[in-house]
């Protein structure tokens, strides 16, 4: 089933989502709305992935796809296909009769379960749809009903689902399912719930915090520190009010029992480029953190935990440096804590950019990290620490890293 309680013990089973047709539905007309910089080379973006995909199992690493489970998922009852399409179909915004009978016909069209869920994270395009004569349809029909406002799609792709970090988070034994920032994102949800609530092993998995709740949420501002604590982050993506709802959920839980003890919430700027937590501080060691220097001496932090009546929360403004404030949540003191691109500042902001402080620990000091950030994985190696080097030239363009790009789903305890 599910053990994660903390980012660095020995990575024993992880998710990933080895990018497909949805990058070939990026335009430059939906960069922006899509959350994307540039279009990647899909070629060279699957290349890359299946090389981070085989170096995690010649770690001993078990890797599942997402893409895989929710497959399965919808065939573990005859009556999920046809949900899944009307779910899936009511969160795309179509509007026009015809436009949604046209898409429909295309979804039930797929061979089986994986034919479905691919074309459900490809998105559609206008021209595989038979849409009749013209003098039949609607406006809604005829005029471009993609978000994202591309005139060719009639449903926007989910390119950024290779990030497998931030739709759901595997919290102890349960999960989060994540409410997103952006509302293409938040289909992706649809793929994690139909995982947590219908896949063999999985849908009695504790769930902590849904989708439907009202405030944002994102695994990418999650941060498993130990069994009683973790870190999540208040940024472009997360929401403080998300925090309160979930430090509830947890420390409530009624018959379900979470572990969690106290929250640790990181104030962190609300930028594209530091959009989530994970993207200026991540894990390498047991005493250990790769962090931007963007974000020392501002950070704020505050601790959070179970008021004195139920349903409370009790709020603690942490004046203290960051090595202290994660040396306190992981019970040693004080952590060390090394610099993304050392104490040059242009080469701290370029790696910091291309996820040079987004690394995925597969057990205590061996670290996967991209080798295209050159300043900081000589820092680490001169710090003692083991480096798996993932090729990156196209997985970057996406926004997201080693640790972006993956879900643990079983890690050791330490």
């Amino acid at each position: 089933m599910l053990n994660v309680h903390n980012e660095v013990g020995q990575l024993r089973k992880v998710m990933l989502h080895r990018p497909g047709g949805e990058l070939l539905n990026l335009s430059p007309q939906n960069l922006e709305p899509l959350l994307f910089d540039d279009i990647p080379f899909l070629e060279v973006a699957q290349t890359e992935h299946d090389a981070f995909a085989r170096m995690l199992a010649e770690e001993g690493v078990e890797v599942v796809y997402l893409e895989d489970l929710v497959a399965q998922a919808i065939g573990s009852f005859e009556f999920l296909r046809e949900q899944f399409i009307d779910d899936y179909l009511r969160e795309s915004g179509l509007a026009g009769a015809q436009v949604i009978d046209a898409t429909r016909a295309r979804l039930e069209a797929t061979d089986d379960a994986h034919a479905l869920v691919d074309k459900a994270i490809c998105g559609i395009r206008r021209d595989e749809l038979d849409l009749g004569h013209a003098a039949a349809l609607e406006l809604a029909d005829l005029v471009g009903t993609a978000q994202s406002g591309n005139p060719d799609l009639v449903i926007d792709p989910l390119p950024n689902l290779y990030f497998t970090r931030d739709t759901f988070t595997v919290v102890g034994e349960g999960v989060n399912l994540n409410h997103m920032y952006s509302e293409n994102r938040q289909r992706e949800t649809l793929l994690s719930q139909y995982v947590f609530t219908y896949h063999p092993e999985f849908r009695r998995t504790p769930v902590w915090y849904r989708r439907s709740s009202p405030f944002r949420l994102e695994g990418g501002d999650f941060l498993n520190l130990s069994a009683r604590s973790v870190a999540v982050g208040i940024s472009q993506r997360t929401e403080s009010a998300a925090i309160d709802l979930l430090a509830k959920n947890i420390f409530w839980a009624g018959d379900i029992e979470c572990p969690i003890e106290e929250i640790y919430a990181l104030l962190i700027p609300d930028t594209r480029a530091m959009m989530h937590l994970d993207t200026v501080l991540t894990q390498l060691d047991v005493d250990a953190f790769l962090v931007h220097p963007g974000i020392l001496g501002t950070l704020e932090a505050f601790r959070v935990t179970r008021g004195a009546r139920s349903g409370e929360l009790q709020v603690e403004l942490l004046d203290e440096p960051i090595e202290r404030v994660l040396g306190r949540a992981l019970g040693c003191g004080s952590v060390r804590v090394i610099r993304c691109g050392g104490v040059d500042p242009i080469a701290a902001a370029r790696e910091q950019w291309n996820d040079g402080s987004n690394t995925l620990a597969v057990s205590p000091g061996r670290v996967f990290v991209y080798q295209r950030n050159a300043v900081t994985n000589d820092i680490l190696y001169r710090e003692g620490f083991e480096l798996l080097e993932i090729p990156s030239a196209e997985l970057s363009r996406g926004r997201g890293g080693p640790h972006c790009m993956s879900m643990p789903f079983v890690r050791d305890e330490l």
